[in-house]
Protein backbone atom coordinates (compact mmCIF):
# COMPACT_ATOMS: atom_id res chain seq x y z
CA UNK A 1 0.00 0.00 0.00
CA UNK A 2 1.49 3.53 -1.08
CA UNK A 3 1.82 6.23 1.48
CA UNK A 4 -0.78 8.84 1.12
CA UNK A 5 -0.16 11.76 -0.74
CA UNK A 6 0.93 14.95 1.91
CA UNK A 7 -0.69 17.79 2.28
CA UNK A 8 1.23 20.31 0.77
CA UNK A 9 1.43 18.10 -2.44
CA UNK A 10 -2.43 17.96 -2.83
CA UNK A 11 -2.40 22.17 -1.80
CA UNK A 12 0.46 22.33 -5.00
CA UNK A 13 -1.95 19.46 -7.21
CA UNK A 14 -5.03 22.00 -6.26
CA UNK A 15 -3.63 25.18 -7.57
CA UNK A 16 -1.79 23.37 -10.67
CA UNK A 17 -5.67 23.18 -11.79
CA UNK A 18 -6.26 19.75 -9.93
CA UNK A 19 -9.93 20.15 -8.13
CA UNK A 20 -9.55 16.46 -7.35
CA UNK A 21 -6.57 17.39 -4.65
CA UNK A 22 -9.09 19.71 -2.96
CA UNK A 23 -11.62 17.23 -2.78
CA UNK A 24 -8.97 14.95 -1.53
CA UNK A 25 -8.12 17.37 1.34
CA UNK A 26 -11.30 17.89 2.64
CA UNK A 27 -12.01 14.28 2.76
CA UNK A 28 -9.22 13.74 4.54
CA UNK A 29 -9.77 16.13 7.40
CA UNK A 30 -13.79 16.55 7.58
CA UNK A 31 -13.98 14.57 10.68
CA UNK A 32 -11.24 16.13 12.61
CA UNK A 33 -12.60 19.70 11.71
CA UNK A 34 -15.89 18.66 12.57
CA UNK A 35 -14.77 17.60 15.64
CA UNK A 36 -12.95 20.65 16.73
CA UNK A 37 -16.56 22.63 15.35
CA UNK A 38 -18.79 20.28 17.54
CA UNK A 39 -16.39 20.83 20.68
CA UNK A 40 -16.38 24.25 20.23
CA UNK A 41 -19.86 24.92 19.32
CA UNK A 42 -21.86 22.60 21.59
CA UNK A 43 -24.35 22.17 18.54
CA UNK A 44 -24.66 19.84 15.73
CA UNK A 45 -26.05 21.90 13.27
CA UNK A 46 -24.31 24.19 13.87
CA UNK A 47 -20.46 22.89 13.50
CA UNK A 48 -22.04 21.24 10.30
CA UNK A 49 -22.39 24.72 8.86
CA UNK A 50 -19.06 25.94 10.22
CA UNK A 51 -17.59 23.10 8.82
CA UNK A 52 -19.23 24.09 5.14
CA UNK A 53 -17.98 27.94 5.97
CA UNK A 54 -14.57 26.35 6.71
CA UNK A 55 -13.90 24.32 3.74
CA UNK A 56 -15.53 27.45 1.15
CA UNK A 57 -13.50 29.42 3.26
CA UNK A 58 -10.52 27.48 2.52
CA UNK A 59 -11.61 27.26 -1.05
CA UNK A 60 -11.26 30.47 -1.56
CA UNK A 61 -7.73 31.26 0.54
CA UNK A 62 -6.01 28.10 0.09
CA UNK A 63 -3.69 30.26 -2.58
CA UNK A 64 -2.57 31.95 1.00
CA UNK A 65 -1.49 28.66 2.37
CA UNK A 66 2.71 29.64 2.45
CA UNK A 67 3.37 26.01 3.78
CA UNK A 68 5.30 27.49 6.73
CA UNK A 69 2.90 25.36 9.19
CA UNK A 70 1.01 22.24 8.35
CA UNK A 71 -1.95 22.40 6.36
CA UNK A 72 -4.00 20.95 9.29
CA UNK A 73 -2.83 23.83 11.57
CA UNK A 74 -4.03 26.69 8.98
CA UNK A 75 -7.01 24.58 8.20
CA UNK A 76 -7.63 24.24 12.01
CA UNK A 77 -7.28 28.25 12.05
CA UNK A 78 -9.85 28.68 9.19
CA UNK A 79 -11.98 26.35 10.96
CA UNK A 80 -12.12 28.21 14.44
CA UNK A 81 -12.46 31.56 12.67
CA UNK A 82 -15.76 29.76 11.24
CA UNK A 83 -16.48 28.82 14.88
CA UNK A 84 -16.18 32.63 15.95
CA UNK A 85 -17.94 33.88 13.04
CA UNK A 86 -20.87 31.65 13.87
CA UNK A 87 -20.49 32.57 18.13
CA UNK A 88 -20.96 36.29 16.86
CA UNK A 89 -24.28 35.99 14.95
CA UNK A 90 -25.41 33.46 17.63
CA UNK A 91 -24.88 36.34 20.40
CA UNK A 92 -26.74 39.15 18.25
CA UNK A 93 -29.80 36.75 17.53
CA UNK A 94 -32.86 37.84 19.89
CA UNK A 95 -33.51 35.15 21.94
CA UNK A 96 -37.66 36.02 22.47
CA UNK A 97 -40.10 33.59 23.56
CA UNK A 98 -43.97 34.33 23.38
CA UNK A 99 -45.67 35.06 26.62
CA UNK A 100 -49.96 33.61 26.58
CA UNK A 101 -52.26 35.75 27.20
CA UNK A 102 -55.32 34.04 28.04
CA UNK A 103 -57.72 37.17 27.47
CA UNK A 104 -55.55 37.20 23.83
CA UNK A 105 -53.12 36.62 21.35
CA UNK A 106 -49.44 35.14 21.85
CA UNK A 107 -46.82 38.40 21.96
CA UNK A 108 -43.24 38.86 22.35
CA UNK A 109 -41.80 39.11 25.88
CA UNK A 110 -38.15 39.68 25.59
CA UNK A 111 -35.33 37.11 27.00
CA UNK A 112 -36.75 33.98 28.46
CA UNK A 113 -35.68 33.56 32.39
CA UNK A 114 -32.75 31.17 32.57
CA UNK A 115 -33.47 27.79 34.31
CA UNK A 116 -30.68 26.65 36.52
CA UNK A 117 -32.31 23.18 37.06
CA UNK A 118 -29.05 21.69 35.78
CA UNK A 119 -26.73 23.38 38.35
CA UNK A 120 -28.95 22.40 40.85
CA UNK A 121 -28.91 18.82 40.15
CA UNK A 122 -24.92 19.07 40.33
CA UNK A 123 -23.99 16.87 37.12
CA UNK A 124 -23.68 16.99 33.39
CA UNK A 125 -22.25 15.41 31.04
CA UNK A 126 -19.21 16.88 29.52
CA UNK A 127 -20.62 18.20 26.03
CA UNK A 128 -22.90 20.19 28.12
CA UNK A 129 -20.29 21.45 30.59
CA UNK A 130 -17.63 21.89 27.97
CA UNK A 131 -20.38 24.17 26.38
CA UNK A 132 -20.57 26.63 29.78
CA UNK A 133 -16.83 27.44 29.25
CA UNK A 134 -16.01 30.72 28.29
CA UNK A 135 -15.74 30.68 24.23
CA UNK A 136 -11.70 32.04 24.42
CA UNK A 137 -10.77 29.00 26.66
CA UNK A 138 -12.97 26.47 25.27
CA UNK A 139 -11.48 26.67 22.09
CA UNK A 140 -8.24 26.26 23.84
CA UNK A 141 -9.11 23.39 25.59
CA UNK A 142 -10.87 21.64 22.60
CA UNK A 143 -7.52 21.98 20.44
CA UNK A 144 -5.62 20.80 23.04
CA UNK A 145 -7.29 18.00 25.18
CA UNK A 146 -9.80 16.66 22.27
CA UNK A 147 -7.89 17.27 19.63
CA UNK A 148 -4.49 16.52 21.16
CA UNK A 149 -2.33 19.66 19.74
CA UNK A 150 0.69 20.93 20.65
CA UNK A 151 0.53 24.27 22.65
CA UNK A 152 3.09 25.77 19.68
CA UNK A 153 0.65 24.45 16.93
CA UNK A 154 -2.14 25.71 18.94
CA UNK A 155 -0.02 29.18 19.34
CA UNK A 156 0.00 29.73 15.56
CA UNK A 157 -3.82 28.44 14.71
CA UNK A 158 -5.32 30.87 17.13
CA UNK A 159 -2.19 33.44 16.54
CA UNK A 160 -1.36 34.12 20.46
CA UNK A 161 1.88 33.58 22.51
CA UNK A 162 2.49 30.09 24.08
CA UNK A 163 2.09 31.76 27.46
CA UNK A 164 -1.59 33.07 26.56
CA UNK A 165 -2.65 29.00 25.38
CA UNK A 166 -0.88 28.03 28.44
CA UNK A 167 -3.57 30.13 30.59
CA UNK A 168 -6.57 29.64 28.52
CA UNK A 169 -6.24 26.01 28.13
CA UNK A 170 -5.52 25.60 32.15
CA UNK A 171 -8.27 28.30 32.75
CA UNK A 172 -10.80 26.14 30.29
CA UNK A 173 -10.43 22.86 32.56
CA UNK A 174 -10.54 24.70 35.74
CA UNK A 175 -13.60 26.49 34.48
CA UNK A 176 -14.93 23.01 32.57
CA UNK A 177 -14.03 21.47 36.11
CA UNK A 178 -16.34 23.82 37.83
CA UNK A 179 -19.52 23.46 34.99
CA UNK A 180 -19.14 19.43 36.00
CA UNK A 181 -19.41 19.97 39.64
CA UNK A 182 -15.75 19.43 40.50
CA UNK A 183 -12.96 20.89 42.83
CA UNK A 184 -10.00 21.42 40.37
CA UNK A 185 -8.35 23.57 44.05
CA UNK A 186 -5.13 21.41 43.78
CA UNK A 187 -3.49 20.91 40.11
CA UNK A 188 -3.98 17.12 38.61
CA UNK A 189 -7.06 16.47 41.79
CA UNK A 190 -10.55 16.81 40.23
CA UNK A 191 -12.85 16.04 43.40
CA UNK A 192 -16.40 16.22 43.99
CA UNK A 193 -17.60 19.25 46.19
CA UNK A 194 -17.85 17.28 49.21
CA UNK A 195 -14.89 15.36 48.47
CA UNK A 196 -11.93 16.64 50.58
CA UNK A 197 -13.77 19.46 52.31
CA UNK A 198 -14.75 19.54 56.17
Amino acid sequence: MSEPTPDDELVRRYLAGDADAFADLMGRHQQRVYAVCLRILGNGEDAADAVQDAFLSALRKVSQFRGDALFTTWLHRVAVNACYDILRRRARQPMLHLAEDPDGPAREEGPPVLDHADEVAGTRDAAAALALVPEEFRVALVLADVQDMAYEEIAKVLDVPIGTVKSRVHRGRLALAKAMGLDAREPGHLARPSEGTV
